[in-house]
């Protein structure tokens, strides 16, 4: 596609995140001057989630973390940033077929800052009640419940398994997707592909971001719902426009040496598989995944957890194990720098399994509380999916403890 082309599709993207930017502006002001956080202005409501978190480990040689869009994480001391966050979101009803949609959220993210970035900014118009499309700044739905994964009070969880969602560092692009729905059976039928471009940055090592922008996704799922089941698979390439800072990070030009350790132009390719059952009191969620690399300077992985509940009133406890494990790695080019090569594919080795215990009590509507145990399992080598792990110390092993309110208005 030509990049002077007016009709681009970056271009509309540009111009519907900027519309909808300046719609929420507008809506935010006049919810302010009526003091209202629901429902304030015809065609327009503005809603609300956060979670207030505590998190902390036992082990001063790692620290837990959400996802590895964070920096750092909690150590033996409590720790707010791991999971405390705060969002809001305005719907504009252009008409009953067309809506606009901004999501603001403050968390904790690549730069350490809890820097308000805009989530959702789209435009949503609906051709026939089971055909859709969205332009505009969208979240990313790479695993199945993955597009809810900040609102925590829609999760079961304290946080989703870190195991198997902890790897995904892009949470939204700028791009469109097309939806539809259709009867199959006794049940219903949903697909959805979209494409786009991450506007992200993602931490590469203490003090280093690896810059994201313009990276291209490509993708999509079908999803089957039938009574109380729920089944989803789905398919995500993204193409790395912009080379990771290893140069800076090594001290030396060592990607001139070793160019097949280059991520600049390499594909990376997430397949998954989803099954929840969810009726009466029992809850059941079920995911596998698989990450191909087509570089080499990550390691290719496999994840899966399976999570049950049982509802006892407003109390849920619940218990999961999840398991993550890469690929043998691959040393590649010049001998000479075998060592700083298999130093850096040793950052993305995993090869763990954690055991979740945890109860939620939904403490009134639209708020609940959750206390939550994870006992981590792993090798020493297994270091990718937390922060901070020190060689020849981490042993693989951390048991971490988290309380969270989940709130939404």
């Amino acid at each position: 596609m030509r990049k002077n082309r007016p009709t681009s599709l970056i271009g509309l993207c540009r111009q519907a995140t900027a519309g909808a930017l300046l719609c929420l502006s507008l809506s935010a002001s006049f919810a302010q001057a009526q003091d209202s956080t629901a429902t304030s202005w015809p065609g327009v409501s503005l809603h609300g989630f956060g979670t207030l978190g505590f998190a902390r480990g036992d082990d001063d040689n790692a620290e837990l973390v959400r996802d590895l869009s964070q920096p750092n994480g909690a150590g033996t001391h409590w720790a707010t940033k791991v999971d405390s966050l705060l969002g809001v979101q305005a719907n504009l009803h252009f008409s009953t077929a067309t809506e606009g949609v901004v999501q603001l959220v403050s968390r904790y993210h690549a730069d350490s800052s809890y820097r308000p970035e805009v989530t959702w900014a789209f435009v949503r118009h609906d051709f026939s009640p089971d055909f859709s499309v969205r332009v505009g700044r969208l979240g990313t739905e790479f695993y199945m419940l993955g597009d809810s994964r900040l609102v925590g009070y829609s999760n079961l969880s304290v946080r989703p398994p870190p195991d198997f969602y902890g790897s995904l560092v892009f949470s939204y692009i700028d791009g469109l997707d097309v939806s539809m729905t259709r009867p199959v059976g006794t049940g219903l039928l949903k697909g959805k592909l979209f494409v786009g471009q991450s506007p992200e940055s993602t931490p590469y090592a203490p003090g280093f971001l690896w810059d994201l922008k313009g990276s291209q996704l490509l993708g999509g799922y079908l999803d089957y719902s039938r009574g109380p089941w729920q089944v989803r698979v789905s398919h995500v390439r993204a193409k790395f426009n912009q080379e990771m800072p290893v140069d800076q990070v090594a001290g030396m030009p060592y990607l001139s040496a070793v160019p097949q350790m280059s991520m600049a132009g390499q594909q990376v390719q997430f397949s998954s598989l989803g099954l929840v059952y969810d009726q009466g009191p029992l809850i059941v969620q079920f995911m596998l995944n698989r990450i191909h690399q087509d570089g080499v300077a990550y390691t290719s992985s496999k994840a899966g957890y399976v999570m049950a509940a049982y509802r006892l009133g407003a109390v849920t406890p619940y218990v999961g194990v999840s398991r993550s494990v890469s690929d043998a790695a691959v040393l590649t080019g010049n001998p000479a720098y075998y060592p700083v090569t298999a130093s850096l594919i040793s950052q993305s080795v995993t090869d763990q399994h954690t055991y979740t215990l945890g109860a939620r009590w939904d403490l009134q509507k639209d708020m609940a509380l959750k206390a939550q145990v994870d006992w981590v399992r792993g090798t020493p080598s297994s270091v990718f999916l937390l922060k901070g792990a020190q060689p020849g110390l981490w042993d693989g092993n951390l048991t971490a403890v988290s309380l969270t309110l989940d709130f939404v208005f």
